[in-house]
């Protein structure tokens, strides 16, 4: 009678295999949500010089470096910087981020090289 009341030992390992293959087969599903925004570096500017994103949302933003020159995307409010070598692309997540104008800048062509992120 003992034998019948003692759960199986197997079960606590297979609710866990379960588990486990559900948390796995979710995470990609949960990544492919983030939004995907993008901005070009050509002669020196940024294209768009303003871009709107979801605020409260975590976002991919993915800059391309159309100029031969590398640039660094840098922004303080941000907290974010990445240099990008000239003809390739760079990746930075940003947020989530309250609504807000955040502005960047590339570092090396402050001069120019201006824009801001618009939360709404």
């Amino acid at each position: 009678m003992k034998e019948i009341l003692t759960p199986c030992p197997h079960l606590h390992r297979r609710w866990r295999s379960v588990l486990l293959f559900l948390l796995w087969s979710i995470a990609p599903w949960s990544h492919a949500q983030t939004p995907v925004f993008e901005i070009e570096i050509r002669e020196h500017l940024f294209f768009p010089a303003e871009l709107v994103i979801p605020a409260n949302q975590k976002v991919k933003l993915i800059i391309y470096n159309r100029d031969d020159t590398p640039e660094e995307f840098e922004s303080y409010e941000l907290n974010r910087e990445k240099v990008i070598v000239g003809n390739s692309q760079g990746v930075v997540f940003i947020g989530p981020l309250k609504p807000g104008e955040y502005p960047f800048f590339g570092e090396f062509n402050m001069k120019t090289a201006l824009g801001k992120i618009i939360a709404e």
